[in-house]
């Protein structure tokens, strides 16, 4: 239980910050999809999706690999040597990139803004590099500090949005000879939003720098440094799998926007932009697995060598699930008044949040049984199953986006994501058998599912407001009050 309270504690500060700084965040989708039209934040989304790929293949899986050897070696070895080398190689990358930039613009159909490409390099090269640092925090279990720094990107971000597209244009518009002018231009557009970017990217570099100075430049300059080129080579090749996983991850997660833009012959932008907006609504459930993963992964290896390790991981599985059932029913149950947080005509594409939740769930749970691999040092493992995601991917979206668009790549993510869970439970069954409660976790699927079902097929019926908020609050209420009863009561009493 002590244990089980240390990682609900470390989720509960990762997600603080992440939860409430990405719903602040989160509150830009309203004014990016009432600002710019549908094919302008088309744009946004695309280039957004490019820097995830990029962010995927410039760590190369350093970041667990951190995780793996800093339990086994000394961790100031462990962070310089990686440190090391992801700094080479994102000077290489972010030299290449700028001098090539004008041609990647044309190669992207953005010939008429090579400043895009400009943005996004730099805001991918100082991502890349502070990633170990980060990764340095949460194995101390700083998360606090990790928290801080986190939600001070983020609130400057939004700021720095609210500064560039609605201030500024009130200021000049009442005063034409304010000194905003010189650096602000009204026709930049959706460049203020990657400018934005950049500058809270380049205030969190700064912000680490303290860091980064006391325990990798400060300690290489004065041959302090315990760069290890031994150490490396293990590292590299524990992480190569990694990297293979983590595009081919990246292609389950991203591609369809790609796809999207080259399979559809009309309102290419447009259609990315809805889908775009509309992935937003499931950002309850993306925030809940990406902070369950910060405080989960050096978790789960720290725990490794504990007797009891297979049993906690298979209560941690069944809790993770019970709340991103939650999350799956609140989400849908009051979809009403989700879609009031994307524009109208961005509303058209409401009904791919319901796949999309359930596919990202599916996600967070494929996250929870990749545990098996990534302990055992067998890490091929998930480079296969991440690929094997990428055709599914890949095959679906060229057979669904022709007939039904932006909806084929929804349900290709769903089947991905179900086809690599269940892929991974039975391998992991083979490799490192854990029990889980699989009894428990049918009923819990199946009461979410009959609860989700019966507000689709009654909801329609309803034509009261107060009625609807009240047949949905029930549905709702019956989950949580089988959870607790069944669950959450034996729990509480042995805290």
């Amino acid at each position: 239980m002590n244990i089980l309270k240390k990682l609900a504690g470390q989720t509960a500060i990762y997600g603080l910050s992440s939860i409430v700084g990405r719903l602040l965040n989160y509150l830009l989708v309203p004014l990016y999809t009432r600002i710019f039209l549908t094919e302008e934040y088309g744009i946004v989304v695309e280039l957004y999706t490019y820097t995830a790929f990029f962010l995927v293949i410039l760590t190369y899986g350093m970041e667990t690999s951190f995780f793996r050897f800093a339990t086994k070696k000394n961790l100031n070895k462990v962070y310089q040597t990686s440190n090391f080398v992801i700094l080479t190689t994102t000077s290489i990358f972010l030299f290449l990139s700028i001098f090539f930039s004008r041609k990647i613009a044309n190669f992207l159909n953005y010939n008429e803004n090579h400043e895009y490409i400009i943005f996004f390099i730099c805001i991918i090269s100082i991502d890349v590099f502070t990633s170990i640092t980060f990764a340095k925090l949460r194995y101390e279990n700083k998360a606090i500090k990790f928290a801080l720094i986190k939600s001070t990107n983020i609130a400057m971000s939004i700021f720095l949005n609210i500064f560039f597209l609605i201030l500024c244009p009130k200021i000049l518009e009442n005063n034409n000879d304010s000194f905003i002018k010189y650096f602000y231009f009204g026709n930049l557009g959706v460049a203020y939003i990657f400018i934005s970017n950049l500058i809270a990217s380049i205030f969190t570099l700064l912000l680490l720098a303290p860091e980064i100075f006391k325990n990798f430049i400060f300690k290489v300059f004065n041959k302090k440094n315990e760069i290890d080129f031994k150490l490396l080579k293990k590292i590299l090749i524990y992480s190569s799998p990694l990297l293979i996983a983590g595009t081919a991850g990246t292609i389950n997660e991203m591609m369809d926007r790609i796809l999207l833009k080259n399979l559809l012959e009309e309102n290419i932008m447009s259609a990315i932009g809805i889908y775009g907006a509309n992935y937003k609504l499931a950002i309850l459930m993306t925030l809940f697995i990406q902070t369950f993963r910060f405080a989960a992964e050096p978790f789960f290896f720290s725990e490794a060598k504990n007797k009891n390790s297979k049993k906690l991981y298979s209560e941690v599985m069944t809790y993770f699930i019970i709340f991103g059932l939650f999350i799956f029913l609140l989400i849908n149950l009051y979809i009403d008044f989700f879609q009031n947080f994307i524009g109208e005509e961005f509303r058209e594409g409401i009904k791919i949040v319901p796949i999309l939740l359930m596919a990202n769930l599916f996600l967070g749970i494929y996250f929870n049984l990749s545990i098996w691999y990534k302990l055992n040092d067998l890490t091929k493992f998930g480079a296969y199953l991440s690929i094997f995601g990428a055709i599914i991917t890949i095959i679906f979206n060229f057979i669904l986006i022709p007939k039904i668009s932006y909806l084929g790549s929804a349900y290709a993510t769903l089947i991905c994501y179900f086809l690599m869970m269940i892929s991974s439970y039975f391998l992991g069954q083979k490799y490192f058998p854990i029990k889980y409660d699989l009894k428990k976790i049918f009923v819990l699927f199946t009461i979410t599912l009959i609860l989700f079902f019966l507000n689709q097929i009654f909801i329609s019926d309803i034509k009261n407001e107060i009625l609807k908020l009240f047949f949905n609050s029930s549905l709702l209420m019956i989950y949580i009050s089988i959870i607790y009863f069944f669950i959450f009561k034996k729990l509480i009493a042995k805290f």
